[in-house]
């Protein structure tokens, strides 16, 4: 199969880029990295050989000898390359650039802050607790959703630009994923959380989820 998709079950930029492609109804070929066992396969080879910054993901796109990492880029790519598949973008440059912002307000400035490697760093280097662990993605991820609650109170319909699926949603859901894992009461944010079920009535996300990807852990 000419699309690959190397990632993490539990990983959001991982999560972003399986969602696209459902929506787009691509077929790829989904192949488990996976970032705890055996210190984390990202770091071995083969891995390292095609993405040298040890993250998930990376696509892979074998009739165009393509290598991409980064998910915003891959997803960029994707509606590039298939512009007949329902796009991620707006084709007016001001509806554009406010997906793009609504879409970064998760990808740039909650998600880094949360992701695993940081969360392992709190840990080994400042001997956080599971608990401080727990308290420091509470905290970012609350501080984005505030913000972003607000904002969607001029942006959002249906989805969080209207009434369209967008980049915006296809960030946001994982971020949501996340909220819930650590707890954070979803409650204060009835928009999101609008979206998160409409998001999750639709068969691309559902099939994007975590727990049904092959490698998802399930106790």
């Amino acid at each position: 199969m000419s699309l690959q998709l190397h990632g993490y079950w539990r990983s959001s930029a991982s999560y972003r880029v399986r969602i696209a492609l459902h929506l787009k109804q691509l077929a790829f070929d989904y192949i488990p990295v996976h970032l705890v066992k055996g210190g984390g396969q990202q770091k071995a080879e083969p891995y390292t050989r095609i993405n040298p910054s040890m993250l998930v993901p990376t696509f892979i796109d074998d009739d165009e000898d393509v290598v991409l990492n980064q998910s915003m880029a891959i997803l960029e790519y994707l509606d590039d390359k298939y512009p007949d598949s329902p796009q991620l973008l707006p084709s007016h440059s001001l509806d554009k650039a406010r997906v793009r912002a609504l879409a970064q307000d998760v990808a740039c400035d909650i998600q880094p802050i949360t992701n695993l490697r940081i969360l392992e760093t709190l840990k080994s280097d400042f001997n956080a607790s599971a608990e401080d662990v727990k308290a420091w993605n509470q905290k970012w991820i609350t501080t984005g959703f505030d913000a972003l609650e607000k904002r969607l109170q001029t942006r959002s319909g249906q989805y969080s630009y209207g009434y369209d699926v967008t980049l915006a949603d296809v960030c946001l859901i994982p971020q949501v994923y996340n909220a819930i894992r650590f707890e954070v009461d979803m409650s204060v944010y009835p928009l999101i959380s609008k979206i998160w079920e409409n998001c999750n009535k639709l068969d691309a996300f559902k099939k994007a989820a975590p727990e049904n990807q092959v490698d998802a852990i399930r106790s």
